[in-house]
């Protein structure tokens, strides 16, 4: 039986795109692509105008720009995907440019809001907001990118970011009240107000990360 269009475009994804992340940091291994592409379809349920199949895509592409720096990764994935003519034997020109579009509205300081459905779902499965996973991650980044600081800066730098990010105020938003990263971004707001818990999780991920 021939394979489906959405199936070939999944194998595809699977064999050229996700393995490029194995390049990156810690925070941003294969794992992470297969997670925000598996939430992005989960989310997408509830929005039936979606094309489930040029959003696996988005989702696959989002952090690719990573392999020229973190800075302006969100950028540099959408002129990756813009610029990557395998594309164009499944979608056309405008199709490719809105997924591009969704890819760089991920990013979570962005200065402007997702400017499609397709950027806002890419954008709320990319925050996986779990807190002892945001703690590990933070920690990771800060190994990788940060490699002469001891423990206690390693800490500040922690509480630094979480508080930029994610307490009351931050800078981080949502986009998809059917996810559950409200009610996990409130339970990570909880430790980040506790010092003495949030330092604990630390010193328990500490030595073995």
């Amino acid at each position: 039986m021939k394979r489906s269009f959405h199936q070939q475009i999944a194998d595809f994804l699977e064999a050229e795109i996700v393995p490029l992340y194995d390049d990156f940091d810690a925070g941003h291994q294969r794992d992470h692509a297969h997670a925000v592409m598996a939430t992005s379809h989960k989310l997408a349920q509830f929005y039936p105008e979606v094309d489930e199949t040029m959003l696996l895509v988005a989702a696959a592409y989002h952090d690719v720009g990573l392999a020229k720096g973190r800075e302006h990764h969100h950028t540099d994935s959408a002129i990756f995907m813009r610029a990557d003519e395998r594309l164009l034997q499944w979608f056309t020109k405008d199709e490719i440019d809105l997924m591009a579009d969704a890819a760089e509205d991920h990013r979570a300081s962005s200065k402007h809001a997702p400017r499609t459905i397709y950027g806002r779902l890419v954008a709320e499965s990319d925050r996986q907001i779990v807190p002892e996973t945001v703690i590990i991650r933070t920690m990771q980044y800060t190994r990788s990118h940060f490699p002469g600081l001891d423990k206690e800066g390693q800490w500040e730098r922690l509480v630094e970011h979480v508080h930029e990010k994610y307490a009351e105020g931050g800078y981080l938003q949502l986009w998809i009240p059917e996810s559950d990263n409200a009610k996990r971004l409130a339970e990570l707001r909880a430790t980040i107000a506790d010092k003495s818990a949030l330092r604990a999780i630390f010193e328990s991920i500490f030595s073995r990360i």
